[in-house]
């Protein structure tokens, strides 16, 4: 893998740090442009277009949950544990907006875009981490438990930025042990 240019770098930082902050399509390629000391060649050298940023910062956005779930537990129980103890820590940091992939298919209402895209794939990805997990524990129908897993995960997201995030991970956790407990063979 070709090593990242430092301006390009600087670049998606920023652009990571405002598409989260402020919104994806309230955010100007001019400011992006501005707040990371670049000029317009440069930026553009680098990112053909808006949407290819974007598309760079979801895809930097799955590779650094990807590689935060390879620290988790083999075991599934434990690893479906500590997966739901971080997105419940997550829901509760200052600056919570929710979940970046969530938020980027609200702005990017065109299935077929390539928002839309690297969304889906990380989330497939996502869906094949939680029901191999399940799987593992024996549960019958592991895509369907890993579906109701995955919309309670949604809804935490939610939760934690609309409403007082106090007690989302202590409820995600207890939720996601009963869909688990009625999933048991």
């Amino acid at each position: 893998m070709a090593t990242q240019s430092p301006v390009r770098g600087r670049i998606l930082d920023t652009a990571a740090f405002l598409f989260y902050s402020e919104g994806i399509r309230a955010v100007s390629a001019d400011r992006i442009i501005a707040d990371a000391h670049t000029t317009k060649v440069t930026f553009y050298r680098h990112f053909r277009t808006k949407e290819d940023l974007v598309v760079a910062y979801l895809q930097d956005q799955s590779a650094r949950v990807r590689a935060a779930a390879g620290q988790l537990s083999a075991d599934p129980c434990t690893g479906l544990l500590q997966l739901a103890e971080a997105m419940g820590a997550e829901a509760c940091v200052p600056g919570f907006r929710g979940c970046p992939f969530i938020n980027a298919a609200a702005e990017y209402p065109d299935a077929g875009s390539p928002v839309r895209g690297v969304v889906r794939d990380h989330r497939q990805w996502l869906h094949t981490e939680v029901s191999g997990r399940i799987a593992q524990l024996g549960a019958a129908r592991p895509g369907d438990v890993a579906d109701q897993l995955l919309m309670l995960r949604d809804g935490a997201m939610v939760h934690g930025y609309v409403a007082d995030p106090a007690g989302v991970s202590a409820s995600l956790i207890s939720a996601g042990r009963a869909i688990l407990a009625a999933a048991a063979p």
